[in-house]
């Protein structure tokens, strides 16, 4: 018996000693700011060096998590938060107006491995959406709350912060907002798309070879009648599984008819589609095809990374598992870093 015991207790000890020598998984990190209308010439200089600094930013809250065996779902969150409280993304404090000159903002994020998920829609007094989201997802039974409903379980949440709605407030929103409705008005009163690109969104890879993906975003300018896009959708602006993760950004309509995030990484599970092949193909043809546009990031559980758009520009920055980083805005960037 004592030999038996003390057979058992070596046993478990090796065991724990090999889990301890084993080699973390690499860690790796993408990020979006928004697809859309950008172009070189668009930004002033010192307007691009400020956009540049917040992904960079943002790289380096989400891999400080990493970095020190955190999870890819706070690695995600810390990101997020980041370009939160940027004016310069169409997400928390730069998130753009709608119709009545309000904000209504959404978010939504996912955990890889679990798939659990939590978002939130049309909510009006949250600084961090992102933050909402994923208190839905760890303290309701519930995966999506939106508008007035959401409101009240913020309410329950001692963790996150409110702020009155013109808090979200900036000058340039407001510009973009009178243009859209004097173009409507010029086109007697047919309603104008308004612009979308800004919404932000991060995948994250941790050394446990967890993936994890979440999105936030202000919705599109002008917007009417609580309209929703994508970004707060699992399966259409946000989905993370075992193997893959993805967030979306465009003309979130499209992206919802499309199930977006959800098909590429059905591409990879289903099809053995590598990363970059199924980005492509939903992002490049099939969104086009309908009408649509918008960009996206996706990762597979190896880090390999995809950021396929089909706009003049979009907002990115990447951290491989080679620990190599950059960030991006134009198309004539593609070459750069990952596509």
């Amino acid at each position: 018996m004592r030999t038996l015991l003390l057979a058992t207790c070596l046993a478990f000890a090796m065991s724990a000693a090999h889990a301890a020598d084993a080699p973390m998984h690499k860690t790796a990190l993408v990020i979006h700011g928004g697809a859309g209308v950008i172009e070189r010439g668009s930004m002033t200089a010192e307007e691009e060096k400020l956009v540049r600094a917040d992904l960079d930013a943002a790289l380096d809250a989400g891999n400080a998590v990493l970095s020190k065996g955190g999870a890819a779902l706070d690695a995600v969150v810390a990101a997020i938060r980041v370009l939160e409280e940027s004016p310069r993304f169409n997400a928390g404090k730069g998130a753009v107006f709608n119709a009545e000159g309000k904000h209504e903002l959404d978010a939504s994020i996912m955990e890889g491995h679990t798939q659990r998920a939590g978002a939130v829609a049309g909510v009006t007094t949250v600084r961090s959406p992102i933050l909402l989201a994923r208190a839905v997802m760890e303290h309701s039974e519930h995966v999506m709350l939106a508008g007035a409903g959401a409101e009240k379980f913020a309410d329950s949440q001692p963790q996150i912060e409110r702020v009155p709605n013109s808090w979200f407030d900036t000058d340039r929103r407001r510009k973009q907002l009178e243009e859209a409705q004097a173009k409507e008005k010029a086109q007697a009163g047919v309603h104008v798309k308004g612009s979308y690109f800004g919404t932000v969104g991060v995948v994250a890879l941790d050394q446990q070879g967890h993936l994890a993906a979440g999105t936030s975003t202000g919705g599109m300018t002008n917007k009417r009648w609580g309209r929703v896009g994508d970004s707060p959708i699992i399966g259409a602006g946000t989905w993370a599984d075992a193997r893959c993760g993805v967030s979306g950004t465009g003309w979130g309509e499209y992206y919802i008819r499309n199930a977006v995030a959800h098909d590429i990484c059905a591409r990879v599970a289903y099809k053995g589609d590598s990363i970059q092949t199924a980005a492509e193909e939903v992002v490049d043809k099939l969104v086009p095809a309908m009408g649509g546009d918008g960009g996206a990031i996706a990762m597979d559980a190896e880090g390999n990374i995809a950021m396929p758009f089909n706009t003049a520009g979009m907002y990115r920055a990447w951290m491989k598992p080679d620990g190599s980083r950059g960030t991006a805005i134009y198309n004539d960037e593609k070459k750069s870093g990952a596509k």
